[in-house]
């Protein structure tokens, strides 16, 4: 779904046959301005799709800009100040605010997340854990903050995981089947596996075949001993029970990537708010 279908989506589910409050008591044509009030800390997101937002329904609505998606915000600061008609800013208002409070809490954890590892190697990276047909934003939100994306869904990359590999009969088994199927549809995608305990990364090793192994549920200990096995041949991920109680723990023992689900499903929506100003 582009962005100009999830609005009129949007707008269709929320307008419906029309802002009936609005048709009632202000006359059509009105001009109006609003502001973009921050009422917490946090990393600001979604100030250019609450601008697509506007846009879509009044192409010369006009935006001044006092932050840009990914800034740090203060309580009490403005984001940005809009001028359109009356009509337009209380039926954008709430699809805007709904994402743009949505995409600043994911940016803000994230970014939490990552400032506890800046001092190593490693990424942070999203999951497919996402809002059903919100899940493009919710990833941009995760870039703002300073993470990485994973695979954007089932088709751009290979994820070999624990049900995969027991209905496929075995971790060779896999790894084999799906690089010939990769073949034969000439195709040229990433693959990742999943491993949960030192046999099955030993497994691996001896096959080949993969891009990157994913260790899943490893304590840091077990992890360390993993990354000193597979010495740099494959990339590494960590997944499992990540919080920013036990990240470093992780990170220091120098894997890849590490896998945090958390910073989409356990986000909290920034407030922010719209108030208009009498023109």
């Amino acid at each position: 779904m582009n962005i100009q279908e999830f609005i009129n989506e949007s707008l269709r589910e929320d307008v419906g046959t029309g802002d009936i409050s609005t048709m009632a008591c202000i006359p059509a044509g009105t001009n109006g301005k609003a502001i973009l009030k921050i009422k917490e800390d946090g990393i600001i997101a979604g100030i250019q799709l609450a601008q697509e937002i506007f846009h879509f329904i009044e192409p010369n609505a006009r935006f001044t800009l006092f932050k840009n998606d990914g800034d740090a915000v203060k309580n009490g600061e403005i984001a940005f100040e809009v001028y359109a008609t009356v009509h337009t800013i209380l039926k954008a208002e709430r699809l805007a605010l709904n994402c743009m409070q949505r995409m600043s809490g994911i940016a803000t954890l994230t970014h939490k997340y990552v400032e506890k590892v800046k001092e190593y190697p490693v990424k942070i990276l999203d999951t497919r854990k996402t809002t059903p047909l919100f899940r493009q934003f919710e990833k941009e939100a995760e870039r703002i903050g300073g993470g990485y994306n994973h695979r954007m869904g089932l088709y751009d990359m290979v994820m070999l995981k624990d049900n995969h590999i027991d209905f496929c009969g075995g971790i060779e088994k896999a790894i084999i089947q799906t690089n010939s199927y990769l073949k034969a549809k000439n195709l040229d995608i990433k693959i990742e596996i999943e491993t949960r305990n030192l046999d099955e990364v030993k497994r691996v090793l001896v096959i080949g075949q993969v891009n990157r192994i994913m260790l899943d549920n490893f304590s840091p200990q077990q992890l360390a001993d993993a990354i000193k096995l597979i010495a740099g041949k494959f990339e590494t991920e960590a997944s499992g029970g990540m919080n920013l109680d036990n990240i470093i723990d992780y990170a220091k023992t120098g894997v890849d990537y590490i896998s945090v689900g958390a910073t989409i499903h356990h986000a909290v929506s920034m407030d922010l708010s719209l108030k208009a100003q009498i023109l």
